[in-house]
């Protein structure tokens, strides 16, 4: 079974915790008359998890496409999202969560990407995969939960659905994130991001002080390490589900003039 989380090197556990205090916003140049979203879901999940802020940011009039990732490699996925990108008419907004952070890293290179907004997400440094990202922060013992396929497939136990990833959905919700689960492969995790986008463009990055799936603390240094405008809330790992308002909000911003 593959560790998502590794107890952090001491020198990285320092940085952390002195970012454990809220931040200040770092100022970004708005991507005024952006008006295409696309949407990059993580593991174990599907386009459908973004549904209710989607609804929220086509009700605004942007153009939203939320992006089936495969999960069957970093590569496939990059290229899922990249004939997503090739759709939009003009400049694009990438948005990714979680693993989909990996994900917008590599396909946010593509010249239509103005800008980068993370949530909850995993931001690689220069050659970093999954694995290595996950390496430099404090166990929240979600890979316990993980279960591994024969054929090298990782899905969702109930008990990481209810504990680390949704506790603040619905029981409902929570049942429908369990059952439309699609299985992630482990080998995606050693697949390495180099030059990754938020390097060279304007990027956002959506803490959630209540994830169990990663330490809220990392969230904060990665999004720190990127210089990114940073903002918090009281939610989940996928608080896009029970907090679809506050989440689309902060898409927004990114667009603002």
């Amino acid at each position: 079974m593959i560790s998502f989380n590794q107890i952090m090197a001491t020198t990285l556990m320092s940085a952390v915790s002195i970012l454990s205090q809220p931040q200040d916003v770092i100022a970004q140049p708005g991507l005024k008359g952006v008006k295409n979203i696309v949407l990059v879901h993580g593991a174990f999940a599907d386009g459908s998890s973004w549904a209710k802020v989607v609804a929220r940011l086509q009700a605004k009039g942007y153009n939203v496409i939320a992006v089936q990732n495969p999960l069957t490699s970093l590569a496939d996925d990059v290229a899922a999202a990249k004939r997503v990108i090739a759709q939009m008419d003009g400049p694009v907004l990438l948005v990714g969560h979680s693993y989909g952070g990996m994900v917008i890293s590599e396909a946010g290179k593509d010249p239509k990407v103005a800008g980068l907004v993370y949530v909850a997400a995993l931001v690689p440094e220069e050659g970093q995969n999954v694995q290595e990202v996950n390496a430099a922060m404090a166990t929240t013992g979600v890979e316990k939960e993980f279960q591994l396929s024969p054929e090298g497939f990782l899905s969702l136990s109930p008990k990481a659905v209810n504990e680390n990833f949704a506790q603040d959905a619905t029981a409902e919700e929570r049942k429908v994130i369990y059952a439309t689960q699609v299985t992630w492969a482990a080998a995606a995790t050693q697949e390495k991001v180099y030059s990754p986008a938020w390097k060279t463009k304007p990027s956002w990055y959506l803490v959630s002080d209540h994830d169990n799936a990663i330490p809220p603390d990392a969230e904060r240094f990665m999004a720190e390490r990127m210089g990114a405008a940073t903002e918090s809330i009281t939610g989940s790992h996928t608080a896009f589900i029970a907090q679809p308002v506050a989440v689309a909000s902060f898409i927004k911003k990114a667009l603002a003039g």
